[in-house]
């Protein structure tokens, strides 16, 4: 069964102090605004609005949980890059995301979302640059692969891995496409671990 099936929405954060007790087993999703995040978290989930999908890019303006039992917890995060947020919300997100990736106790891997066209955009080293000195995983979904030929998205596939090989196993790579379902169950395989190291 999909590990993000019975995902219900738990609380929302706007500032560190709002987040929930850092209890259990969280797993972030991140990633530039109209990577795909949101359908991506859907498509996981097997819902079509647990997670705001929006043609207008920066929508997500919280830290979103949705608990899936047992204290564990998928958690939405804002998506950055958007040219539009305002000077004041961008730095109050970056200073936020950036304590949240670091310090937060609870939360066991980085779900990282790319736009296959376009991955490892500089802000998309910069969550890595929050992240990876915890040692904690990261998986990357390239996410919209369907827009792209077969040839093309594997191209660009080993290009990421390649790109990312220095980081030895910390981070694993894979194509995604919420439109056609693709990548689902390799997806849930490596997120399933986190959340359930003993399985």
């Amino acid at each position: 069964m999909p590990i993000f099936r019975n995902a219900v929405y738990f609380a929302s954060a706007h500032y560190l102090r709002d987040l929930p007790p850092a209890t259990g087993r969280e797993i972030a999703f991140a990633g530039r605004s109209n990577a795909g995040k949101s359908s991506a978290i859907n498509t996981l989930a097997d819902h079509n609005r647990l997670a705001f999908v929006s043609k207008q890019p920066g929508r997500t303006q919280l830290i979103n949980f949705f608990t899936l039992g047992e204290e564990k917890y998928l958690v939405d995060l804002p998506g950055y890059g958007y040219a539009k947020v305002p000077e004041a919300m961008r730095k109050h997100w970056q200073q936020v995301l950036a304590a949240y990736l670091s310090d937060r106790f609870s939360l066991h891997g980085l779900v990282l979302v790319m736009d296959s066209r376009h991955p490892l955009q500089p802000l998309d080293w910069q969550m890595l640059n929050w992240f990876l000195p915890t040692g904690k995983p990261v998986h990357i979904l390239l996410t919209k692969s369907d827009k792209s030929s077969k040839n093309e998205s594997l191209k660009t596939l080993r290009e990421v891995k390649a790109e990312l090989a220095k980081f030895n196993n910390t981070i694993t790579v894979q194509l995604f496409s919420s439109l056609k379902k693709q990548g689902v169950e390799e997806a849930e395989e490596v997120i399933g671990a986190w959340l359930n190291p003993s399985m």
